[in-house]
C-alpha cells in the first residue's frame, strides 16, 4: 500500500525511505569524523577516536581518509599525515575542505588532488578550535577565541574578523548566509555564549546581544532556505525563530536534558534531533515523531528532507510531497486521486472509470499535472509507471493538453532513476558532478538524452587519461583522444588537456595535443612555458595575427636566450614577420643595442651606420662622437650606393674638430651647431679668419657665405660695413635680400633707405614697389650717424 510507510505529524505525513544497504564494511560512525555532501553527494570518513589515533601514532602509521559514494562504494583512500582534522565539509564543487588544528586548510577532490593554504598567524600560533562552513568558504575559531573568515576556498584570502570581544568558548555556533538574509549583505555568525546569543557581522566584527530568553543553548541549526533558526537549550526545549529574530514560530519540550549529538533540519518544515539510539522529528505545531536506531547515526540536511546514515543503511526522511499525499491519502477527493482511481477502474474494465473522468472534467488538466509531479517524487519505478499511465489516460480526454509536459517528465524521471537528486540541480551541474566522479558513460548518456554539449565530459575524461598515462604509447593515446573529441560537432579546445599533460611531466604528449588546438593563439602561452618549443610558439603567434601576442613571445624568447640564439629562433620560422616586429619594437622603445644586434645579424651595414650616427648625437664628449661617426663612415664606404653619406660624415667630423678648436681658443660654445650656424657665429663674434677657414675646409659656396656675412653685419648693426658690402658685393647678394634681412631684424629705417636705393638704381624694378609698400604710413626714425652715405 502506498501509505504504509507514512507517519502522521499533526496534519502532515512523513515517510522514511531506505535508499541503500551501504556497501562499506566494518564502519562504526561513532568513531569517525563524517562529512557528507548535499544532493546525494560523496561521504568522507576519517577515524577520530583517541585510542585508534594513539595506536597509529605509536606505530608511526598514517591515518586513512576514505571517500565513498552515497551508497557506500569506496571511491578513494587517501593516506593522511597532515595533522588532526578539526572539521571537514564538502564545497559546492565537491572538494573536501579539511581544517587542521595547526591552522592550515587542505582541500582535495575525490581523487586526492590537493591544495593547502594557511589561515594566518593567529591560527598558526594558537591553533583552531572549531570551524563552520559556507557553500565555498569557512569561518574558523582560533584557540585565543578570534574568528577568521575565508570567503572562497578557490581564491583563499584569510581575513581576521575584528575582535567582537569573546572571552568564553561558545557552547555552539553556526553561520547565517547572506543570500537570503534581507537584513545583512554579509555572512553573520550566530554564537551561543553563556546564557545569551550573539549575532556577529563577519565583515565589520560588530555584534549585538539578541537577548533571547531560554539559554544557555547547546545546539543551533539554520534551515536550508535560511528563513528559520532552531535553538535547543540545556533543558531540552526547542525554539524555532525567524532568521531576523523578530518572531518565535514554535516551541517544543523534548524532555531530554542531555545535549544532543546532532541537530539538523528536515527540509524547511521540521527539525530532526539525534541523541544516542534516538532521532526525534519536531514539527511546527508541537508534535513529534520518534525513530529508534541501533548504533550511531549521522544526519545530512537536504533541501527536501534529511539523509540518515547508520553503520549499514542510508535512509531518507522527508515530508510526503503535497501531490503524492493528495493522490494516495485515504479518502482523498483531489482531482489527481480521482484520475488515478479512474485509471485503476479502467484497468479492471469498470464503468466507474467514465464516471470519475466526468466528475473532474473541468479539472482534468490539473489532475494530469498532479500525477506527473507525483511520479517524479516517487522512488519506486512500479509506482512511477502507474502514475505516468494514469496521466497518459487522462491526457486522452483532452484535445488541447500540452503533450510536451508529459514527454519532458518522462525524460526527467528516466534521469532521476539514475541520479535521484536531479530535480534540485541543473542538468549542467549534474553532468559536472558525474564527470568529477569519473562516471563518464552515464554523463555522456545524459548529455545525449538531454541534448547537452558533451565536450566538458570528454575533456575531463581526456585529462584523466593523460594524468594516468604512465608508459602508454603517446601516439596511440593522442589518437584515442582525438577520435573521441572529433565526434563532437563543434570544435573542442585541446588546451586544457595539453596543460594537464605538461603539468604531469608528459611534455611530448602536450606538444602533440596542442597541434590539434583549433585556435592558434590558445597554444602560445603553454608553448612558451615548455622547453624547446619557442620556435613553435612564435610560429603560432604569427599565425594568430595578434601583434601583441607576437611581441609577448619575442620578448619572452629574448629574456630566455642569449642574443645569438634569440636571432636563430626568429629565423627558424623563415617568416619575415618576426624580424620586422623586432626592428619595429627596437625603434619604438629606442633599444639601440637590440637594433645594432638586429642589423648585425641581417648584415645591414647602412642601417647599422644610421644607428651609429643617431647614437653619436647622444654622446656629450666630442672624441667619442667622432669615433662613432668614423665607424659609421667606414660602413657607408663599403657600399657604392652610400658614398654621399660617407662624404657627409667626413664633413661632419671636420666640423666637430673645428668647433672643438674654436671652443678652446675663444671660450665660446660651438657644439651642436650646423656649418652655417658656425660661420654665422664666427662672423658675429668678429672671427672672420675662423669663418673663412670653415668656408674653405667644408667648401661652403661663396653666395651662402656672403649671405651669412650680411646677416652677421645686420646683427652687429654695423651700417658702414653694410654700405661697403653693398658697394663691393651687391651683384652677388641682391638689395632685395638685404632689405628682407633688415625687415626680419626690425631695422625698418635702414630697410627704407635701401628700398629707396633699390628704386632709384632700378636694380629690381619688380621688387622695389613690393618692399616700399611695407613701409607705407610708417614713421621713419632718425637714422643716426651710422647711416650709410650713398652718392646719387
Amino acid at each position: 500500500m502506498a501509505t504504509s510507510d507514512w507517519t502522521p505529524l499533526h496534519n502532515r505525513f512523513y515517510r522514511k525511505i531506505e535508499q541503500y544497504a551501504l556497501l562499506w564494511r566494518d564502519v562504526d560512525l561513532s568513531k569517525h569524523l563524517v562529512a557528507a555532501a548535499q544532493l546525494g553527494g560523496p561521504i568522507a570518513l576519517i577515524r577520530n577516536d583517541s585510542a585508534s589515533l594513539a595506536l597509529k601514532a605509536s606505530l608511526g602509521a598514517k591515518q586513512q581518509l576514505f571517500i565513498y559514494t552515497a551508497s557506500g562504494a569506496e571511491i578513494n583512500c587517501i593516506q593522511w599525515d597532515k595533522g588532526r582534522i578539526v572539521a571537514m565539509a564538502w564545497s559546492n564543487s565537491e572538494r573536501l575542505i579539511c581544517v587542521i588544528d595547526a591552522g592550515t586548510v587542505r582541500t582535495t577532490d575525490m581523487w586526492g588532488d590537493a591544495i593547502s593554504f594557511s589561515l594566518g598567524m593567529e591560527a598558526s600560533e594558537y591553533g583552531v578550535l572549531d570551524c563552520q562552513f559556507t557553500s565555498n568558504g569557512l569561518v574558523a575559531l582560533t584557540g585565543n577565541l578570534k574568528l577568521i573568515l575565508v570567503e572562497d576556498i578557490a581564491n583563499p584570502r584569510p581575513k581576521l574578523i575584528p575582535d567582537p570581544g569573546i572571552v568564553v568558548k561558545p557552547s555552539t555556533w553556526t553561520l547565517i548566509l547572506p543570500q537570503h538574509n534581507a537584513s545583512s549583505q554579509s555572512i553573520e555568525i550566530l554564537m551561543a555564549v553563556k546564557s545569551t546569543l550573539l549575532l556577529i557581522d563577519a565583515v565589520t566584527g560588530s555584534f549585538q546581544d539578541l537577548r533571547i530568553p531560554g539559554g544557555p543553548f547547546t545546539s543551533i541549526s539554520v534551515s536550508p532556505n535560511t528563513k528559520f533558526i532552531a535553538l535547543l537549550n540545556s533543558t531540552g526545549k526547542v525554539l524555532v525563530v525567524s532568521s531576523d529574530f523578530t518572531k518565535q514560530l514554535a516551541e517544543f519540550n523534548t524532555g531530554m536534558s542531555q545535549a544532543p549529538i546532532q541537530m539538523a533540519w528536515c527540509g524547511n518544515d521540521s527539525v530532526t534531533i539525534h541523541w544516542e539510539d534516538l532521532v526525534l522529528v519536531v514539527g511546527p505545531f508541537g508534535d513529534c515523531i520518534r525513530y529508534v536506531f541501533d548504533g550511531a547515526v549521522t544526519l545530512i540536511s537536504e533541501i527536501d528532507g534529511v539523509r540518515i546514515l547508520t553503520n549499514d543503511r542510508a535512509q531518507f526522511l522527508q515530508k510526503v510531497p503535497g501531490t503524492t499525499e493528495d493522490i494516495f491519502r485515504i479518502g482523498s477527493t483531489a482531482p489527481g486521486a480521482i484520475l488515478y482511481d479512474a485509471f485503476d477502474h479502467f484497468g479492471r474494465k469498470s464503468p466507474r472509470a467514465d464516471e470519475n473522468i466526468r466528475s473532474i472534467k473541468q479539472e482534468l488538466s490539473l489532475a494530469i499535472d498532479s500525477c506527473l509531479e507525483a511520479a517524479a517524487n516517487e522512488f519506486s519505478p512500479t509506482r512511477q509507471k502507474s502514475l505516468l499511465r494514469a496521466a497518459s489516460f487522462g491526457k486522452g480526454f483532452l484535445e488541447d493538453y500540452n503533450a510536451e509536459k508529459f514527454t519532458n517528465m518522462c525524460e526527467t524521471i528516466r534521469v532521476l532513476n539514475a541520479v535521484r537528486r536531479y530535480c534540485h540541480m541543473t542538468p549542467e551541474v549534474l553532468v559536472g558532478r558525474l564527470t568529477q566522479r569519473h562516471q563518464y558513460s552515464l554523463a555522456l548518456n545524459i548529455c545525449r538524452y538531454l541534448k547537452i554539449n558533451p565536450s566538458r565530459v570528454l575533456i575531463h575524461w581526456a585529462c584523466t587519461k593523460v594524468r594516468t598515462a604512465g608508459g602508454t604509447d603517446v601516439n596511440l593515446l593522442v589518437q584515442e583522444i582525438t577520435s573521441k573529441l572529433s565526434s563532437i560537432p563543434n570544435p573542442t579546445s585541446y588546451l586544457q588537456i595539453a596543460t594537464t599533460a605538461y603539468h604531469y611531466g608528459h611534455t611530448k604528449l602536450a606538444a602533440l595535443l596542442l597541434e590539434h588546438e583549433p585556435i592558434a593563439a590558445m597554444q602560445v602561452p603553454l608553448l612558451m612555458s615548455m622547453e624547446s618549443q619557442d620556435s613553435l610558439a612564435l610560429a603560432r603567434a604569427i599565425e594568430s595575427g595578434d601583434t601583441d601576442l607576437c611581441y609577448a613571445v619575442i620578448l619572452h624568447v629574448k629574456r630566455k636566450h642569449p642574443m645569438a640564439e634569440f636571432f636563430r629562433i626568429l629565423k627558424q620560422g623563415k617568416s619575415p614577420v618576426a624580424m620586422s616586429l623586432v626592428q619595429v619594437y627596437a625603434k619604438r622603445v629606442r633599444d639601440v643595442q637590440l637594433l645594432k644586434d638586429f642589423y648585425y645579424q641581417e648584415d645591414a651595414k647602412s642601417e647599422m651606420a644610421g644607428v651609429l650616427v643617431a647614437e653619436s648625437f647622444e654622446l656629450m664628449q666630442v672624441p667619442s662622437r667622432i669615433n662613432k661617426l668614423r665607424d659609421a663612415q667606414r660602413l657607408y664606404q663599403e657600399s657604392k650606393d652610400h658614398m654621399f653619406e660617407a662624404k657627409a660624415l667626413d664633413d661632419q667630423v671636420k666640423l666637430l674638430q673645428l668647433q672643438s678648436t674654436f671652443e678652446r681658443e675663444t671660450g665660446q660654445t660651438f657644439s651642436n651647431l650646423s656649418v652655417s650656424e658656425t660661420i654665422y657665429k664666427c662672423l658675429v663674434l668678429g672671427h672672420v679668419n675662423r669663418a673663412a677657414k670653415v668656408k674653405a675646409d667644408l667648401k661652403v659656396p661663396e653666395k651662402r657665405y656672403l649671405w651669412l656675412k650680411v646677416k652677421a653685419i645686420v646683427e652687429q648693426r654695423n651700417w658702414e660695413a653694410l654700405e661697403k658690402f653693398v658697394k663691393t658685393s651687391g651683384k652677388v647678394v641682391s638689395l632685395s635680400s638685404i632689405i628682407e634681412v633688415l625687415i626680419q631684424k626690425n631695422e625698418t629705417a635702414q630697410a627704407r633707405i635701401y628700398s629707396d636705393l633699390l628704386s632709384r638704381t632700378q636694380q629690381s624694378a619688380q621688387d622695389a614697389p613690393s618692399f616700399l609698400s611695407l613701409f607705407r604710413g610708417a614713421t621713419v626714425p632718425n637714422s643716426g650717424s651710422g647711416s650709410p652715405r650713398v652718392d646719387e
